[in-house]
């Protein structure tokens, strides 16, 4: 191929680019993209006003995991002392194991212990606790994938469009995600996350067979992008439940930001350290 060629090739495969992620030219200018583009400027970040608990969707059977009312959750800035999340574990949604193990998780937090959260201690989040309030999201798409990645530790979540799950998925922090398009919908479905991962703030574990699927569309004329959740675990929870999250658009473009650097010497927040150099 020579020069000329490849450059009419680069100038193709460009163009294209442009279509999809919503960018405008002269010569896509006209076009308008297929699927609603999620891809903004200053990424996405979690509505506040919802808090950092999952809020229950009115049509969801269960009910999420929520807060002890006798222990109050306190965040900071909140004109007193804050406190860590502890969880309600009347929740008839939880099976045995999984109270058993949130109670003495409960219990070591009386005791004064710091409550291990992912993203104070540098490790991924997992579905769906990765969208809880937090670091900005922000989201690439193509016509066969979606990569979405969040600004704290830059971490990458993967969503293949239009084909089907694995015949044996391995086991990882985020899964094997697929989706698919139903008219302005992005429907995505998540199987295979390892048992590292807790579903929400309140440290709510999970077994191999959690199951999560989410609803992603712009409302607000664009301004909100809302995500519906429901989690599925059988051997977790004694029915499914249903939650949702609105996402406001970034002010600000996405910035580096390294979770281990500086994360040293204050608390224990379990983060991985290397003991030695490496060479």
């Amino acid at each position: 191929m020579n020069l000329r060629s490849s450059v009419a090739v680069l100038t193709g495969l460009l163009c294209g680019a442009a279509l999809t992620f919503g960018l405008s030219s002269d010569s896509t200018a006209q076009e308008k993209p297929k699927h609603p583009v999620f891809t903004v400027k200053g990424g996405w970040v979690p509505d506040r006003a919802t808090g950092d608990d999952f809020l229950l969707a009115p049509d969801s059977v269960g009910t999420p995991v929520v807060s002890d009312p006798k222990y109050p959750y306190v965040p900071n800035g909140g004109g007193r002392q804050s406190t860590y999340r502890v969880a309600d574990l009347n929740n008839p949604m939880l099976q045995d194991w999984a109270k058993e193990k949130m109670k003495k998780d409960n219990d070591e937090i009386h005791a004064g212990k710091i409550a291990f959260q992912p993203r104070s201690s540098c490790v991924p989040s997992g579905v769906p606790n990765m969208f809880l309030p937090g670091n900005a999201l922000q989201i690439v798409q193509s016509p066969t994938k979606i990569v979405m990645f969040k600004q704290g530790n830059w971490e990458f979540r993967h969503i293949y469009l239009d084909v089907p799950h694995s015949t044996n998925v391995k086991p990882s922090w985020y899964g094997e995600s697929v989706g698919h398009w139903e008219g302005d919908t992005l429907v995505v479905d998540t199987i295979g996350q390892n048992l590292k991962t807790l579903v929400d703030a309140f440290r709510t574990p999970h077994s191999d067979k959690l199951h999560v699927i989410e609803r992603w569309r712009l409302i607000d004329g664009g301004k909100t992008l809302e995500v519906k959740i429901t989690v599925d675990d059988p051997d977790a929870f004694n029915a499914p439940w249903s939650t949702y999250v609105h996402h406001e658009r970034g002010r600000f473009p996405l910035v580096e930001d390294i979770c281990a650097e500086n994360n040293l010497n204050l608390f224990d927040y379990k983060m991985p350290v290397a003991e030695k150099p490496d060479f």
